[in-house]
């Protein structure tokens, strides 16, 4: 009997960081003091100004009709002018399409891009909807691994070992979701170049460029190799930046004939992206960024705190992240080790002991292309990190 599920669909996997969210907040819900360090969503409500745009658009009858299907031309021009303000890369925009979120993004970019059988070098570890959305558009994920001793960064040595005939794409994130980790001015161009003299086209997540820390600069790729512009398409989003996860508003920026034709393929999947979202995001990127300091500082402050009390587990080594609001450490130390009468010889079983024990919900490494890590987002109130992070090292030391 024929499967009642396409082949296609069939081969996705869940998104295990909304997999891990969704059951803490099921036990949170019945009752259960659980504490989540799953999804990569700040705490904080969306800012005040931000709520009052969209309250006002969604008044005014014409956000209650159609749009254009690669979004309203202000929100266009909106993205344009914050483009060249935060990373100093200028593009006009018909170089631009406003996706549902940042994922939809990802997507329309593969399935654009991607015929079946070409080869994406993906970084591991890696977001968990880079391989499935390249395997959907036919194409293949090429795993790159860099572990902790590398500080989670691949190198140019890396990617041309890896590289065949069939490469067609370089996915690269920088902030990295889920490792915090950040490459240099001075690597960027260095993948840049690399990717240029090879014609190989680069995706660059940079949903997370305003969520550095220290002295660590965010660094645009096609602001450091400026002649690969041609062959990058830039993803980025409200999101993360402005607390802005449940709105859906995400971008793509690329060579027109490629935006052209994403425009085309989102005109039949979705048409425009929700008006009144989008005039809420138009506000975000018009305002000034001081509502986004404010949250970076508390998430530099819960990043050091994090880092420090992982560290102290014996088993656990969680290099310093100097981007996003992840920190990603090894527990290769601790696996094979007996908690409370089982012994966990995967990230992925000790996550499950984790959330069993200590009621403290992380990701795997597994989902990640990376068993033998955890990764814990902190995002969250300064108490339940401090309170979470104690049950974890109270259960493994």
């Amino acid at each position: 009997m024929a499967s009642r599920i396409s082949a296609r669909i069939g081969a996705i996997s869940e998104s295990a960081t909304l997999a891990v969210d969704a059951k803490a907040k099921a036990l949170k819900a019945a009752g259960r003091p659980v504490i989540g360090f799953g999804a990569g969503e700040p705490d904080f409500p969306t800012p005040g100004y931000i709520v009052e745009a969209a309250v006002e658009a969604a008044r005014d009858p014409k956000n209650h009709r159609y749009s254009p299907a690669g979004g309203l031309p202000e929100l266009k021009q909106a993205i344009v002018e914050k483009t060249k303000r935060d990373s100093g890369y200028e593009i006009e925009a018909a170089q631009v399409l406003v996706t549902n979120g940042g994922k939809h993004a990802v997507y329309n970019t593969f399935a654009t891009l991607l015929d079946p059988g070409d080869e994406v070098l993906l970084p591991a570890p890696y977001w968990t909807t880079y391989p499935e959305t390249i395997q959907l558009a036919g194409g293949v994920p090429v795993e790159v691994l860099a572990d902790e001793s590398q500080n989670y960064l691949v190198t140019v040595e890396q990617l041309e070992a890896a590289r065949t005939e069939k490469t067609k794409a370089l996915l690269f994130c920088s902030p990295s979701n889920p490792t915090g980790a950040v490459d240099t001015p001075e690597a960027i161009e260095a993948i840049g170049r690399w990717a240029l003299e090879h014609g190989i086209w680069v995706i660059t997540d940079e949903i997370y460029e305003h969520l550095t820390y220290g002295d660590t600069k965010f660094t645009s790729l096609p602001v450091a190799v400026p002649e690969i512009a041609d062959q990058t398409v830039v993803l980025n989003g409200v999101a993360k930046t402005y607390a802005m996860t449940g709105w859906r508003v995400g971008w793509m920026i690329g060579p027109k004939d490629v935006i052209k034709a994403a425009t085309n393929l989102q005109s039949h999947q979705t048409s425009n992206v929700n008006n009144v979202a989008q005039r809420a995001a138009i506000a975000a990127l018009t305002g000034d960024l001081s509502a986004v300091d404010e949250m970076k500082t508390a998430f530099d402050r819960r990043r050091k705190l994090m880092v420090s009390m992982l560290n102290e587990i014996p088993g656990v080594e969680c290099p310093e992240p100097t981007g996003a609001f992840y920190a990603y450490p090894s527990v290769k130390g601790v696996l094979g080790k007996e908690i409370n009468g089982r012994a966990p010889t995967t990230s992925a079983e000790l996550a499950g002991i984790i959330l069993d024990e200590a009621e403290v919900a992380v990701v795997p490494g597994e989902a990640f292309g990376a068993p033998g890590y955890l990764r814990l987002s902190y995002a969250l109130g300064d108490d339940d990190l401090t309170e979470g992070v104690a049950r974890i090292a109270k259960l493994l030391s």
